[in-house]
């Protein structure tokens, strides 16, 4: 007998026998559900056995048969009757399994989120790709598909994806793009952590989406549900669907502030703050103008993360307006990293460390934010430092600046585009996915051992166009990744410490020594960072235009 939980009130099985019901009595559960029809095998139980044994033990047994393959729209609501009538915690059971998830699924659409019931049975080892349709349609069988068809479908209209549509206009104009996004605003994320240190407007990082759309390319404001990769099909919301000959994934990454308990209830009030959010990152500058005293904490959770340096970044732009003011003194400053190092890349570590002295911070290495308790200014940690017990400690705080925990986006990591992991599953040179020849993605949700920044997916875009374009053309991969990504450090007002990296931590810069040293602070890099990189993505990047962006190309071996 393998019981597979899906939720706390229902678990499924496959076939169970009149010897089992005592062990699920004694597992805790009072009632069974025979989803199996009698006679299918030679060696079942019929279903009358079956609630014999279970009456013997106290249980209840109901009878609700589903021929393999025929599990109707009726009976998902016959199944979801006899779960809320009957005691739980409920043990369903068929031959397999596969028929008890399926009616589960389809009884639960409307009422949980399509990613949370396709994690559930995927979890317990159920694959509902054969039901999405229905489950995304609300358990119901749809009428009406509504089907549209583009010979490239993109899925996000973020920095990645609109970059990736604009360089494959720039290669083939006349090519048929659709781009799946619902957000109404684009931002550029890379400039709220000058939001946060002051220096920009957060207004000037926001720009409607159909501004940004590239001209002939058709915008569907709508939520992606799920993916048919076997197909050639993206489900939406709603249960349309878009059919594709070639696919973009590139919807970004998702910031869980759910994963920190009380952060939610707490963020923007109390001093807990994020340059993470466009609308919290202008209240981290209100606390480091009102701040003169007591204890600031900056948090760095697990990786990965995008634009890993930015925890740090609000730190060293924070310490120094602290500095300029002269209350530095009386601030005490501490980051905690759930990591083990400063920065991945050792480099650029002495630099860092320089700043890390001058602004007296404490580096807390292995310290994971667990919980924020706002209006009492107190805040959990987990300590986990190597072969030692993990330690929650508490501290107390003034301010705090929150980086989150950030995973693949829900409806991706149940997907099957998604590896072990969750993240969209790809060769790391051609950026193709490594199961389906026709799908590529780029920027945060791919998995790629590269560091998530804008800037990589400047690089990556046309990489994805290159290759794209030369498939379509029936030759092999023109263009490969190295992995390139950049972390402007802004350890100062005036002054960048440009990591420019790729695969491995091998450094990549892009200007000679004499002009930017990345591996010291800089004014040229703040000049790069302040006033050539918002062009660069509006009116280059955005448009296909590839400045210091070209394909690197594909070499024989």
């Amino acid at each position: 007998m393998e019981i597979k939980t899906l939720t706390a009130g229902l678990s499924v099985s496959p076939q169970i026998a009149t010897t089992d019901m005592k062990a699920i009595k004694n597992a805790g559960f009072r009632a069974v559900i025979c989803n199996r029809p009698d006679g299918e095998g030679s060696d079942q139980p019929t279903f009358e056995e079956i609630a014999k044994a279970a009456k013997a033990q106290g249980l209840e047994a109901v009878y609700l048969p589903i021929v393999a393959g025929m599990v109707r729209d009726e009976d998902a609501a016959e199944f979801d009757t006899a779960l809320t009538a009957l005691p739980g915690p409920v043990l369903a059971y068929c031959r397999t399994g596969t028929r008890s998830a399926t009616l589960w699924s389809l009884a639960q659409a409307g009422k949980r989120s399509v990613a949370d019931i396709l994690a559930a049975t995927k979890a317990a080892g159920y694959d509902m790709a054969g039901v999405v349709r229905r489950i995304v349609n609300g358990g119901k069988t749809p009428t009406d598909t509504g089907d549209a068809s583009y010979e490239v479908v993109i899925v996000g209209a973020g920095a990645g994806g609109i970059a990736a549509a604009a360089s494959l206009k720039a290669r083939k104009p006349g090519l048929e793009i659709a781009i799946i996004d619902p957000a109404d605003i684009h931002y550029y994320q890379p400039g709220w952590t000058m939001v946060g240190g002051g220096i920009f407007d957060a207004q000037s990082t926001a720009r409607t989406m159909g501004s940004l759309i590239p001209k002939g390319v058709h915008w569907i404001k709508s939520a992606v549900a799920a993916f048919e990769p076997d197909n050639n099909a993206v489900i939406l919301d709603g249960c349309r669907v878009v059919k594709y000959k070639r696919l973009i994934v590139c919807p970004g990454i998702k910031l869980d502030w759910n994963g920190i308990e009380g952060l939610v209830d707490t963020l923007g009030h109390n001093g807990v703050t994020s340059n993470y959010r466009y609308d919290l990152a202008p209240y981290t500058w209100q606390l480091v103008e009102k701040m003169k005293q007591g204890r600031a904490i900056f948090t760095q959770p697990p990786m990965p993360i995008k634009c890993a340096g930015a925890p740090q970044k609000a730190m060293y732009l924070s310490g120094d307006a602290w500095h300029r003011r002269g209350v530095l003194k009386d601030i005490d400053i501490q980051f905690n990293n759930a990591g083990g190092v400063l920065f991945g890349v050792k480099d650029y570590v002495p630099a860092l460390m320089e700043y890390v002295k001058k602004y007296n911070a404490h580096l807390n290495f292995f310290h994971t934010l667990v919980a924020v308790d706002g209006p009492a200014k107190k805040a959990w940690f987990d300590v986990a430092k190597p072969d030692t017990p993990v330690e929650r400690i508490e501290m107390e705080f003034d301010m705090m600046h929150v980086c989150p925990p950030q995973t693949a986006p829900d409806f991706i990591r149940v997907s099957p585009l998604a590896d072990a992991a969750g993240w969209v599953d790809v060769d790391q040179a051609t950026l193709r996915h490594k199961t389906y020849d026709n799908i590529w993605s780029l920027g945060d949700v791919m998995n790629a051992p590269n560091a998530k920044t804008m800037a990589a997916a400047r690089i990556q875009a046309p990489i994805v166009a290159e290759n794209m374009i030369a498939d379509m053309r029936g030759a092999s991969p023109k263009a490969q990744y190295n992995g390139y990504g950049s972390c402007p450090l802004t350890v100062e007002r005036g002054k960048i410490v440009l990591a420019e990296f790729g695969y491995g931590g091998t450094m990549l810069p892009s200007f000679p020594k004499a002009i930017i040293d990345g591996t010291k602070p800089s004014r040229a890099a703040w000049f790069l960072k302040e006033k050539m990189l918002p062009p660069i993505y509006w009116k280059g990047m955005l448009k296909g235009r590839e400045w210091m962006a070209k394909p690197e190309k594909i070499t024989a071996q």
